[in-house]
């Protein structure tokens, strides 16, 4: 006979020793010796049980645990990560391409040039909890359906902007919509079983290279022949293959229980495990409390006030250091190492703000050794994840890059200075990654998608701050510039060991209530014969 086992974890306000040493597992078998037997028409005999529907419920997690991963969750993967690669990494590359492009073509001083990044991230800020929170409210599918769409109209728009006042306002109106990417991942996430979740996520990553580096590649082929214009144009493109994409997408099961849809809910769940050929549990889905979405209070409860604070920092260092070290490494690419920095910068400073250069064959290339770095931070984060936990890999990758920041303190050669970059910024691409992973985990889904938003929101605070630290800041002191990069990393990743909740292990969690869930647990209990808890079991 066939047994359909699943793991019911508790709910978030459980503390970490809870979740290691308090799961419970529910086993659902399809017959119970005690139970009357059914006769058929044919004189073949079943369980009552498969005659008449079970008492026994479930959650959309036992569900999910209970179906798998499967060929649905591989169309997802690929899905998510086409808007990763389309929406967020090919967008914000053309940033690195646009800029030298116009700053010679127009004849841009270069506080504008520098403008034209940081009102993408102004937008991007500006969006990051307005699209958490109609994710929330509207459900997933509907943020990222009218990002997608907001981003690809302003990103085309773009393309014909005359003159720079124009593209500026564009620019800012693409970044608003690359606010939304986040919510991808929330939609993601809430389909993949536990085991699964830390390692799909983290593979998002791979596509974010591969975004960049067709962008790079892109870039080759239409900049010197068709221009900056066309660029623009064909960079949106992928965004239209996404929207019609989306309209495979099913919403989130665990936002249609919470709002009240169980029966969509459980169609969804259906669905999925018919693709996956996989059985579902036997019982009723239950219909989980209904709460207020979508609210920032909650990110302030008691339980979840040192998470949601402790999690805006790290986000805000982690987009902090990443973008910093993106910017410093041309700087010191170009000056050979730390000591000889501060004479290149006297040299330039008698340099005209409008002198400028075209992006040569060479700088394509080193853009493209700069993205590839990133590979063994993921592959690295992806290894220990799992064996250490989301707040030691964090705290592990912020150290990591400060170290990285205080050998620059020497006078390396260039060899040694680029490896040190490329480790800096493969450990602090793989803790973005790591944080990527945990703030859904954390969160229920009542405020997953508004917890993700306003953490991405923080990120963008520190991508705008931090071309003021590695241009301007870099001017004055080489030394004091590495020293707020390093110091800004020790103090997140001790932030990060000060993370009230490790969610290795744990599934992601329905509501906000403690009462609610351990009522459920409870009620999966109710009918002997049909389910049986094993406490502290592992499958």
């Amino acid at each position: 006979l066939r047994v359909v086992k699943f793991r019911r974890t508790g709910e978030s306000t459980r503390s970490e020793e809870d979740a290691v040493s308090g799961e419970d597992e529910i086993q659902i078998e399809g017959v119970g010796t005690e139970l009357e037997p059914v006769e058929l028409e044919d004189g073949a005999a079943v369980p009552k049980e498969f005659a008449n529907p079970t008492d026994d419920t479930f959650m959309v997690e036992d569900a999910v645990e209970a179906i798998g991963f499967g060929k649905f969750q591989w169309k997802l993967s690929i899905i998510t990560g086409l808007a990763w690669a389309s929406l967020y990494a090919m967008e914000m590359m053309i940033l690195s391409i646009l800029a030298p492009q116009l700053h010679c073509e127009w004849r841009l001083p270069s506080w504008q040039v520098a403008l034209l990044t940081s009102v993408v991230f102004v937008g991007m800020m500006s969006s990051s909890t307005l699209w958490g929170n109609i994710s929330d409210q509207y459900g997933r599918k509907t943020g990222l359906k009218i990002s997608v769409l907001w981003t690809l109209y302003y990103g085309i728009l773009s393309g014909f902007a005359p003159v720079y006042s124009w593209i500026l306002v564009l620019r800012g109106l693409v970044g608003f919509g690359i606010g939304g990417v986040p919510q991808s991942v929330t939609l993601y996430a809430e389909f993949l079983p536990m085991k699964a979740r830390a390692k799909c996520i983290l593979l998002i990553e791979v596509f974010w290279a591969i975004g960049t580096v067709f962008e790079v590649l892109l870039a080759v082929l239409v900049m010197p022949t068709l221009g900056w214009r066309w660029l623009l144009v064909l960079s949106a493109l992928p965004l239209l293959l996404f929207a019609v994409l989306c309209f495979w997408l099913p919403e989130s099961a665990r936002y249609d229980v919470l709002s009240g849809n169980q029966e969509k809910a459980l169609a969804t769940l259906k669905r999925i495990a018919t693709e996956n050929g996989a059985a579902m549990p036997l019982g009723k889905l239950i219909l989980s409390r209904q709460e207020d979405r979508g609210k920032m209070r909650d990110l302030f409860t008691p339980h979840f006030r040192w998470t949601t604070v402790l999690l805006w920092f790290i986000w805000f260092s982690n987009a902090f250091s990443y973008y910093g070290l993106v910017l410093l490494t041309t700087e010191l690419f170009q000056a050979g190492d730390v000591c000889s920095i501060s004479s290149k910068r006297k040299e330039v400073k008698a340099k005209c703000s409008l002198t400028c250069e075209y992006l040569t064959q060479e700088d394509y290339t080193d853009l493209l050794w700069t993205t590839l770095s990133e590979f063994p931070g993921v592959l690295v984060t992806l290894w220990i994840i799992d064996r250490v936990g989301r707040k030691k890999t964090m705290a592990l990758s912020f150290l990591v890059f400060s170290l990285c920041s205080l050998l620059l303190f020497l006078c390396v050669g260039r060899n040694v200075l680029t490896v040190l970059l490329f480790v800096a910024r493969a450990f602090i691409s793989g803790g973005f990654q790591a944080a990527y992973v945990y703030t859904p985990e954390v969160y229920p889904t009542a405020t997953r998608a508004l917890g993700l938003g306003t953490c991405s929101g923080m990120a963008r605070v520190g991508a705008l701050i931090t071309p003021f630290i590695a241009q301007v800041m870099l001017e004055s002191s080489v030394y004091l510039t590495l020293l707020v990069y390093s110091g800004c990393c020790l103090l997140a990743a001790v932030a990060s060991c000060f993370l009230p909740i490790e969610t290795k292990g744990r599934g992601l969690q329905e509501s906000s209530h403690r009462e609610w869930g351990q009522e459920m647990v409870g009620r999966g209990s109710q009918s002997p014969g049909v389910t049986r808890l094993n406490s502290g079991s592992q499958e």
